[in-house]
């Protein structure tokens, strides 16, 4: 059987996507599961630091019965300067999956190239497609209708809105993005999404025009790791973008607001729109852990 990899929304099937966000909401509801990667080894190797990222697969893997190993940059020859893909190859012989959270999606599609295990994108500068489908099993738990509701993502296009964007054209639902001009995700995957799966999406300018009736609004950050020497330019570039009561107001009083976190308070969001009523940041981010034991159980299981 060919070794199957996420490193992208795409990678997998809608029926696939579908199937796995409604087995996580069932472990979730039920908090009954299988014990079913005893004796598997995850190892984790990241590049860039993390909080949920890191927990949520740790939490996930220990809950089915597995291990993991985390492994930083430096832990690695790859520190010195070995390839990726003998790092890849050597790593095959020792553990039965691996999730890599890096700088550069090439680096991540090197690496499972040259791997004989699953490898699981656990971000890149291109996509975050683990948070995405947790963000839209939040959406879905919170009763919203993926196919009716007006969901808006808020801000700089990036890897998250691009993994939105698989997620709009794989699953067919709209999805509005409005992001400051120059800030766009990439001409590239858009045309791709709306010419192969007919994608419903919408680019606007307006924060204003695209909150109007929102049900579904999804933020992130301005600056991401490895941009801090752009802060002056973006913040100057997304004023007006933040979401703060005055924004949220035009949109349904039944909206829900997500941000994958962390947060920087007073730049993409306040305070009180974050610590609100109608934020669900919260399970927004343990869902990150029911999501990736659906994943694990079933990328993992046959491996």
């Amino acid at each position: 059987m060919a070794v199957r990899h996420f490193l992208r929304i795409w990678d997998f099937t809608k029926e696939e996507v579908e199937t796995l966000i409604e087995k996580a909401l069932k472990i979730k509801k039920t908090k009954t599961w299988e014990r079913s990667l005893q004796g598997k080894i995850l190892a984790l190797i990241f590049e860039k630091a993390s909080t949920r990222t890191r927990v949520s697969f740790e939490s996930a893997m220990i809950k089915l019965g597995g291990h993991t190993l985390f492994l930083s940059r430096n832990d690695l020859q790859l520190a010195r300067g070995e390839p990726i893909k003998d790092t890849a190859r050597v790593l095959s012989r020792y553990v039965d999956g691996v999730v890599l959270r890096t700088y550069l999606q090439e680096t991540i599609e090197e690496f499972a190239e040259y791997s004989q295990i699953p490898v699981i994108n656990g971000l890149s500068n291109r996509f975050h497609p683990c948070q995405v489908l947790s963000d839209i099993m939040t959406v879905i738990e919170k009763g919203k209708d993926l196919y009716k509701s007006k969901i808006i993502w808020l801000g700089d296009g990036n890897n998250v809105a691009q993994s939105w964007i698989e997620a709009s054209a794989l699953l067919g639902f709209p999805l509005i993005l409005c992001c400051p001009e120059g800030f766009d995700p990439e001409e590239e995957l858009l045309r791709e999404a709306r010419e192969r799966f007919q994608a419903k999406i919408e680019i606007v300018r307006s924060p204003e025009e695209a909150l109007t009736d929102a049900e579904v609004i999804n933020t992130d950050v301005w600056i991401s790791m490895g941009q801090e020497e752009e802060s002056e330019r973006r913040i100057k570039a997304f004023r007006g973008f933040t979401l703060d009561y005055n924004l949220l107001k035009r949109a349904k009083p039944s909206a829900i607001v997500l941000h994958c976190l962390p947060a920087h308070r007073g730049e993409e969001i306040t305070e009180e729109v974050l610590e609100g009523p109608q934020s669900v940041v919260w399970d927004q981010a343990e869902n990150k852990m029911w999501f990736h034991m659906a994943l694990l159980d079933y990328i993992l299981k046959g491996a």
